[in-house]
């Protein structure tokens, strides 16, 4: 995730940076991984769309295309998840709620529909309805590890860390070493500044060769904020051009450098 400076509070755009990483899959990150042909925005008329296979300006061009098709049809499940997908990656999770909560009108049992609803209220920072949609949709007599990672990423945003790790450690148990549940886990560690722990977790989430560049992002964050700033340039270079990581490694120096940054996170979560 490209850090940009602003008004806020070097704890506050931290802890940001964390819980959009729990809740997103990378929606907008631009990197060398996102324009790769693997994540080309162009799909079948039957498939979805992932969020972190979208570099934002293939999002805005699945934006228009499926907004066009949405547009015809309301009721069509596959163009309601793809331009909410779309519009989640360009950054409007607000609107993606609108599609997604119209969909559920249509579609009101409809496990991909809900999750992908939830996964948008969090975005949104509707934390609880978004917490409600996931449990809503999930089957305990057969849980879905997707389900339960993005349920452990919105427990985590609103400061429930330990009940946040059970249903990750419930997730693993379902998929063994999947990157994308070792991120969140790693990621909670992060916001509750327990990095040595957050490290190992994302060292073996990076390793995978499936992990996405938001691993490899959030594992440079992490080595940067325990003031390893040539390795974390080193990893964040691997997605990024090394301007762009060398800038963000010097905002995450500037972030550091503001008086209580770690005292002010476990406050604010």
């Amino acid at each position: 995730m490209r850090m940009r400076p602003s008004q806020k509070s070097g704890a506050a755009l931290l802890r940001t940076a964390a819980i959009l990483s729990l809740v997103a899959f990378a929606a907008g990150c631009q990197s060398r991984q996102a324009d790769a042909p693997r994540t080309t925005g162009s799909i079948g008329a039957t498939q979805t769309l992932e969020v972190s296979n979208l570099s934002h300006d293939q999002a805005l061009r699945a934006v228009q295309a499926w907004g066009a098709r949405y547009s015809s049809d309301e009721k069509d499940r596959v163009a309601a998840l793809n331009y909410a997908a779309a519009l989640r990656a360009a950054g409007q999770p607000s609107q993606a709620v609108a599609v997604l909560r119209k969909a559920i009108i249509f579609h009101p049992k409809d496990r991909q529909v809900l999750a992908a609803f939830g996964k948008a209220l969090a975005e949104n920072g509707e934390f609880q309805e978004a917490l409600a949609t996931v449990q809503r949709a999930q089957h305990r007599d057969n849980p879905d590890w997707r389900l339960l990672a993005t349920e452990g990423g919105i427990l985590d945003s609103v400061g429930q860390n330990e009940q946040a790790r059970q249903a990750y450690r419930q997730a693993l148990v379902l998929a063994p070493g999947e990157p994308q549940i070792l991120n969140n886990l790693g990621m909670s560690y992060t916001l509750t500044g327990e990095l040595d722990e957050a490290e190992k977790v994302l060292r073996q989430a990076a390793a995978n060769p499936t992990a996405s560049a938001k691993v490899r992002q959030n594992l440079a964050l992490v080595l940067g904020l325990q003031g390893n700033f040539r390795e974390a340039e080193a990893v964040a270079s691997q997605d990024l051009s090394l301007e762009e990581a060398q800038a963000n490694i010097a905002y995450l120096r500037a972030m550091l450098a503001q008086k209580d940054t770690w005292k002010d996170i476990k406050q604010a979560g």
